[in-house]
């Protein structure tokens, strides 16, 4: 392993880390200062036919769960901390860009995500789809980001990884 590649890729990964929470982050306030200080009955805005905008409050996980857990926000937030610095440590003995940028979209999103968890002690989301009445829990860009660095570390190591 090259050892000026891998602090460039650390480096690159930590940058593009912080942009995707800062993004995260500035998503979350325009989208909230937009449906609360505007005329939007139930702070939702439509979009399109399965698309709204929305503000909700997630003390929970994942599609909610664990809401209202005793202890929930500290118990929350350790776990995020201890992934994020496991995903920190990968990331400066990683020397592939491809998993750079996955794993740099999983700690922005993280990031964000444990900033308003400590901050407002839950989490902003606001992308609400649906299919007529089944709504698909409301997410956020953090989470998008997640879930792009998740399926990027999948896709890797079960289809780009030479066996």
């Amino acid at each position: 392993m090259d050892f000026f590649k891998s602090k460039k890729l650390f480096f690159l990964g930590c940058l593009s880390a912080i942009i995707v929470a800062i993004f995260d982050l500035f998503s979350k306030r325009m989208v909230f200062a937009m449906l609360e200080n505007g005329d939007y009955s139930n702070n939702s805005l439509e979009i399109t036919s399965f698309f709204n905008l929305v503000s909700v409050w997630n003390s929970g996980v994942s599609f909610g769960m664990f809401h209202g857990a005793q202890y929930g926000q500290i118990i929350f937030s350790v776990i995020v901390m201890a992934i994020t610095a496991i995903m920190l440590l990968w990331l400066y003995r990683n020397d592939k860009i491809y998993l750079s940028w996955a794993i740099s979209f999983i700690i922005g999103g993280a990031l964000g995500n444990l900033f308003d968890r400590i901050k407002y002690g839950a989490v902003a989301d606001f992308l609400d789809f649906h299919l007529a009445t089944y709504h698909w829990p409301a997410f956020n860009i953090a989470d998008s980001f997640v879930f792009i660095g998740v399926a990027m570390l999948l896709i890797e190591d079960l289809i780009l990884k030479k066996k």
